[in-house]
């Protein structure tokens, strides 16, 4: 299959399972993209990693292309395609969606609970570091109560379908320390930073962004740990670090996609061995889409996850549930 051939189905696949029924703009503009020799053929400068959907239509939303039809995008990226390339050289795939921390709450309400103790968190693709607020964020689970941190939240109540015996938590879980990993962690107190998260953020999407805003002025508030590096280099150094009493927990949210196969099986290593180790408890959520974690006990196969672009969560290596990748829906296996 030549490259355009391979790029054009990437489009379609995006199109038809990622964006229909949720973002009526991006299937329009990908599947004209899936068709379009010219456009195709622009991406096929860039290496294979670069040519993902999500990083071109962000870099478009980054230089301002304007949402409206296919034909308006098109005469924008083609005016503007050196620095369209540019800035998908530049940069990454960095959504920083705190609305997935309602997929992972009720694990790690549990995982407090069962051990007795507070959370250490430590996020690897971390981004800005939304994510590692759960504690702070309220939450509206349909069906499902309302729940809200002490002091109560300045963000919007974060949104979630329920199916299957969610465990839900009567209470938000004590968060003690939160630390992430990233190659290139984004500021959430730098404009530049804060514009390039807006623009991952998709066009019909108006309660997310706002969210977003929101969460990333309770991220200025308080810092985490951001930590510049590789994760499979990073991580067992940042597991140290954390505070003895509190049990860490590892999560990670469509992060290993970016990875290659050897980088997967590495992570993946590491992390069994962390949960099954005789030292402190480490606990580990994985939060990702298909075919990410090939080998590990309890995923389910290729097909299931494809057919509607939903995300598996794992708890140590056992598929738990299955997701809404922005965290919009959670069913229980």
């Amino acid at each position: 299959m030549t490259t355009a051939a391979e790029t054009a189905g990437r489009y379609r696949r995006f199109a038809e399972v990622e964006a229909r029924g949720y973002s009526p703009r991006y299937e329009a503009w990908c599947l004209s993209i899936s068709t379009d020799g010219e456009i195709l053929d622009l991406l096929g400068t860039l290496p294979s990693p670069r040519r993902q959907p999500n990083l071109f239509l962000g870099a478009a939303r980054y230089l301002g292309v304007p949402i409206g039809d296919y034909a308006g995008f098109r005469s924008f990226v083609l005016d503007h395609r050196d620095d369209v390339r540019q800035v998908m050289l530049q940069r990454s795939t960095q959504t920083n969606e705190a609305g997935r921390c309602a997929v992972l709450l009720p694990s790690l309400a549990a995982i407090s609970t069962e051990e007795g103790r507070p959370l250490a968190l430590i996020e690897v693709g971390a981004s800005a570091g939304a994510c590692l607020y759960p504690d702070r964020y309220a939450y509206a689970y349909a069906p499902g109560p309302a729940l809200q941190p002490l002091g109560g939240s300045t963000v919007p109540a974060i949104e979630c379908s329920v199916s299957g015996d969610v465990p839900l938590p009567a209470t938000l879980p004590q968060v003690l320390w939160r630390a992430g990993i990233d190659l290139h962690p984004l500021d959430a107190g730098d404009d530049d930073d804060v514009r390039w998260l807006e623009a991952l953020v998709w066009p019909e999407h108006s309660a997310r962004a706002e969210r977003l805003r929101a969460a990333l002025d309770v991220v200025r508030a308080d810092p985490p740990l951001l930590v510049r590096g590789d994760l499979n280099e990073q991580l067992l150094p940042l597991v140290e670090q954390a505070p003895p009493d509190a049990v860490v927990v590892v999560f990670h949210s469509a992060v290993l996609a970016y990875l290659d196969a050897p980088g997967r099986d590495r992570f993946r290593s590491t992390m069994l061995d962390l949960v099954r180790g005789r030292g402190r408890a480490v606990h580990w959520l994985s939060h990702e889409g298909h075919g990410t974690l090939a080998g590990v006990s309890g995923a389910l196969a290729k097909e299931a996850q494809e057919r509607d672009g939903r995300f598996l969560l794992q708890h140590n290596g056992h598929a738990i549930a299955r997701t809404g990748p922005h965290g919009q829906s959670i069913e229980w296996l």
